[in-house]
């Protein structure tokens, strides 16, 4: 046999040696291709995801909130039944302000508006008022009027929009708001402490202090 011959031999069993290297490396670099398109394709995925924690708060919220029973006509879902000041009467903790709108003869005012906003103050709010000043104030039925309306804004405001926000109340003067997320005050004195409370045709939120109008 020739040294030709020979040569030949040996390079057509080196090429079927290698053979099977070349077809294992293309099957390695299809199998991690195809994994980097699954991985890329769930990356994607992930991050077209919605963020849940980005989503507008819906519920009540503040440390007032504990105390509002967790059933019956007093409970959240009880109040958002029934028009804001019959829901407010439901409520032990806003009993002050419950006499103050029936003397001042706002009940069907305040239950037949829509879409308002109430800034409705405690029996504690009412509390830090020197009894005689509050009881004067309750006989004045002018005065009890500006002070309560004070208190109502004509639109359904949003956590969102107190953030920092300017609005024009019932009683024709300004309530300032500021805050975020769980924490806001009112007119830079009145602390929420129970907020976006829903009634048939109001959002309430419930402060710690009485909001008195500026003469």
């Amino acid at each position: 046999m020739s040294n030709r011959h020979l040569r030949r031999i040996a390079v057509a069993a080196s090429a079927a040696a290698m053979l099977p290297l070349a077809l294992t490396a293309c099957s390695s670099d299809s199998d991690t291709s195809a994994s980097g398109s699954d991985s890329g394709a769930d990356k994607a995925s992930s991050s077209s995801a919605p963020a849940e924690d980005t989503q507008p708060m819906d519920e009540p919220f503040g440390p007032g909130c504990a105390t509002v029973p967790k059933t019956g006509a007093g409970s959240f879902d009880g109040m958002a039944q029934d028009p804001v000041a019959t829901a407010a009467s439901n409520n032990p903790a806003l009993s002050t302000l419950v006499t103050a709108v029936k003397k001042a003869d706002l009940v069907d005012t305040l239950n037949s508006a829509e879409n308002i906003t109430v800034f409705a103050p405690t029996d504690d709010a009412f509390a830090k008022i020197p009894k005689a000043d509050l009881d004067k104030l309750l006989a004045d039925k002018a005065e009890l009027t500006k002070v309560l309306t004070s208190h109502v804004v004509g639109e359904k405001l949003t956590p969102k929009q107190l953030e920092k926000g300017s609005f024009d109340t019932l009683a024709k003067t300004k309530l300032t708001t500021s805050g975020s997320k769980t924490s806001y005050t009112v007119n830079d004195s009145s602390k929420v402490v129970c907020g976006n409370v829903p009634t048939a045709n109001a959002t309430v939120y419930i402060v710690d202090t009485v909001l008195m109008p500026k003469s």
